[in-house]
This record gives structure tokens, sequence and C-alpha cells, in this order.
């Protein structure tokens, strides 16, 4: 699968140039020329890597970071930017910066950047829909920065629901994931996990689809 990259870069020579830079080296390129432009596009695709200028037009890159962490957007973020000052440095990393690289810049030292970035956040993987988050390496659950009190087949059933956000879970799939062949589940048991569930997360719903499972929206 392809590495989902948005660019925001208002310098449309440069993005044209490094789009195809990235997209020659195996990334999936979509570039914004502007921050609202960028915002509105993080609405209807998940990327797996910003790349962001600072000095844009609408919307700054700080000020869009910022927005997109206060909205749990936690996707790695690089600025690419030709500010110099301590002070603009401070800024894009307390908005939530992963790192930063000035202009001009050796292309070379971009790619590292962003593999380097890339390759740690795999090693330490965290998916999030909305507060709820998945620690895969660490094997935990939260909401709200809180570890939920799990057991096994809890955990197991919560991740099956989060692994499939907005679709239904058929009951077949969670009894599959759930109990060994060696073992009997029930409907019963089922709902059981699933109420406790819901006690765990107020705030968000868990629809049970008559019939046929369950559905996890975000």
């Amino acid at each position: 699968m392809l590495i989902k990259v948005l660019l925001l870069e208002d310098d449309l020579l440069f993005a044209e140039t490094l789009v195809d830079l990235l997209e020659e080296s195996g990334f999936d390129v979509t570039h914004s020329p502007n921050g609202q432009s960028a915002l509105d596009t993080t609405f209807s695709q998940k990327f797996d890597l910003y790349l962001l200028d600072i000095n844009v037009p609408l919307i700054n890159g700080i000020t869009l970071l910022k927005e997109l962490r206060e909205a749990n957007d936690n996707t790695p973020t690089i600025f690419l930017t030709s500010h110099k000052d301590k002070d603009v440095l401070k800024k894009s990393f307390v908005s939530g910066a992963d790192d930063f690289i000035t202009k001009p810049f050796d292309t070379d030292e971009l790619f590292f950047r962003i593999n380097a970035l890339l390759k740690r956040v795999k090693s330490n993987k965290v998916e999030c829909i909305g507060l709820l988050c998945h620690d895969d390496t660490l094997k935990r659950i939260s909401y709200d920065k809180v570890e939920l009190e799990l057991s096994k087949k809890e955990y197991d059933l919560l991740l099956l629901l989060m692994q499939h956000v907005n679709n239904t879970v058929p009951k077949e799939l969670i009894m599959d994931e759930l109990w060994s062949s060696s073992e009997s589940g029930s409907d019963g048991a089922v709902r059981v996990y699933i109420n406790r569930i819901k006690q765990l997360l107020p705030h968000m719903s868990i629809e049970n689809i008559r019939g046929i499972g369950y559905k996890l929206v975000s």
C-alpha cells in the first residue's frame, strides 16, 4: 500500500518538483496550495504523513497543525520552511510537529527524515478514533488518555470493533475472534462483553444490528 502524503506548499513550481520526487519514490501525494484547502482535505482523506510549509495563504502551517492536533489528528508531520529563527522553530514543535527542515534543503536529507519518522511511528503505532486509541506496541486501549481496564476478550472485541469502525461486525466473526475451536461462545456472552464496553465508553455508540452483529460508530 502506498504511503499517502499531504503536501502544503504555496510555491507551485517547488510543489510540482517535490510532488514528482515523492511520487517517483513511491509515495501517493496530494498537494494543497493553502492552509484552508489542506484542512478541508484532511476531512475527506486519511494520510500517513503531512509535509507542511509555514507561510501559506488563509491558514498558516503552524495554526493548521495546532487545529489538527486539537482534533486528535496525530498524523506524523514535518515542517518545510524558509524560517531559521528559534522562535518559529519552537512554535512549530509546540504546535505538534515531529520534525523541521529548512529550505533550501537536500532532497536526500528530506527522504532520510521522512523514512526515519515513519519507521519510528511504525515501531510505536497508535491508532485513534476520536478519543479512543489503540497502542499496538503496548497492546492497550485508552479513552481520553486513560487506559481502559479490559479483560482479554473485552480487549479483542473492542479492537475488532475499532478495526471495522462504522461497519457492522457479524456475530460469526466475533465468535471466531473471541473463542477458539475448543471453546464455546454464545450470543449472551457477547452481549455481556458489549454492555461492559459500553459502560467504559459512555460517549461513544455501539449499535446492535439485530440478527447480524454490532457496529462501533465514530
